[in-house]
């Protein structure tokens, strides 16, 4: 445990980061892969490029900064940014890297400022909180290795079945080169998948959520098609146009901790948008196939029917559950978007809500859930990236 006067320290140093948080994280990203290239394997490169991957550090550390006489306050960030590290292989050896990386761009970024007490004071703080990582992402590892079919990292995988869902969306169906059984997930989970691109010098890594319910057979992920200049896209236009049955890649073993409570045997509110109906479709499935006496509604926005992935499934899954309700908005065709009278229309009375869609969808969404005063701890929600924070109106 951290003194009393180094946890004054770390605190002191608040507005410090506040300050200059970004331009620290941005130097030693910089550094680190300069001095550790094969890290770039690791990372999203779009992130970074984009700044993402280096806001969301730089908040985590000045959280860490804030409850840094509480580390138990910023468990569920732990948690999230966890199952992010062990989807894409992170092992205990990077973490001094990190925390040698991290320290020395510190000492770059704020100079004579960085002084020896403040350094020691962060040196020994982030020992501790490496150590919680570590102990978490152990865990982790420990549990997806004990399922039936786990596995620790990446495996072999062998696309099984191609097929188009709309005029965007691909569903792809993994099984295993050794030809043995996948482990159950929790419905929402997502996979990483590990990809070798013609023309890239590095490796990539893409997360997807897992799009329909266990079967112990095979993983079905649906990704959509991004264009050719978006840097989005390198991955999923690779998927589309060049990946084909019979092709190997490397899976990660499913991980996330947004997923469908199966215990809980309240009403659910699944609420998507776009690719964002991927998870919602692995909850969907499980409760039509597990317990389909309990109350759900599914609300989804797309851009037009022909964007739509899935739409015939989840109407006859609705047709032939009694206790189901599906609706569904086309913003180029007139039907606008989901709103506020839309949500206290559609959303099932004491439901748990999950949400997932492209950020902007999703601050709207979970903006006007809270507003109808939904219990913040029955909203849950997914999005994919970096852990940046969404801006809430009434949250």
């Amino acid at each position: 445990m951290l003194s009393q006067e180094k946890i004054d320290i770390i605190k002191s140093t608040v507005p410090v980061l506040e300050q200059h948080g970004k331009t620290i994280t941005t130097v030693f990203y910089k550094n680190m892969f300069e001095a550790h290239p094969e890290l770039l394997n690791v990372f999203n490169h779009v992130n970074q490029a984009q700044g993402r991957q280096q806001t969301a550090l730089s908040n985590t550390v000045l959280a860490a900064a804030k409850h840094i006489d509480n580390l138990g306050a910023i468990i569920p960030a732990v948690v999230q940014i966890a199952n992010k590290h062990v989807s894409l292989g992170i092992v205990p050896e990077q973490y001094p890297i990190v925390g040698k990386y991290l320290l020395g761009a510190i000492k770059e970024v704020l100079g004579d400022a960085a002084t020896p007490e403040i350094l020691g004071a962060w040196e020994e703080a982030y020992g501790i909180i490496a150590d919680a990582f570590i102990g978490v992402e152990k865990s982790m590892y420990d549990e997806m290795e004990a399922e039936e079919g786990g596995w620790k990292l990446f495996k072999g995988f062998v696309l099984a079945d191609k097929i188009k869902e709309s005029d965007v969306i691909t569903s792809f169906y993994f099984k295993p080169v050794d030809g043995g059984k996948v482990p159950t997930y929790k419905p929402g989970q997502f996979i990483s998948i590990k990809l070798e691109i013609p023309g890239e010098k590095n490796t990539l890594i893409r997360q997807y959520s897992l799009s329909q319910a266990p079967n112990g057979e095979s993983f079905r992920i649906s990704v959509k098609r991004e264009g050719e200049n978006n840097p989005n896209g390198k991955a999923s236009v690779f998927l589309h146009d060049k990946l084909n049955v019979g092709d190997i890649v490397e899976l990660s073993a499913p991980a996330g901790d947004f997923y469908l409570d199966v215990e809980n045997a309240s009403p659910v509110t699944l609420i998507s948008g776009g690719v964002g109906v991927t998870p919602m479709m692995a909850m969907y499935e499980t409760i039509a196939t597990t317990t389909p006496e309990r109350p759900v509604a599914f609300l989804h926005s797309a851009r037009t029917r022909s964007h739509q992935a899935f739409d015939k499934v989840v109407r006859e899954m609705d047709e032939s559950l009694a206790t189901s309700s599906y609706a569904a908005l086309y913003s180029e065709e007139g039907d606008g978007f989901i709103n506020r009278s839309f949500l206290e229309k559609n959303v099932l009375e004491g439901s748990d809500v999950y949400v997932c869609g492209p950020t902007p969808f999703m601050q709207a969404v979970i903006s006007e859930l809270y507003a109808m005063g939904i219990d913040k701890e029955k909203v849950h929600f997914e999005f994919f990236g970096p852990a940046v924070q969404l801006e809430l109106a009434h949250a």
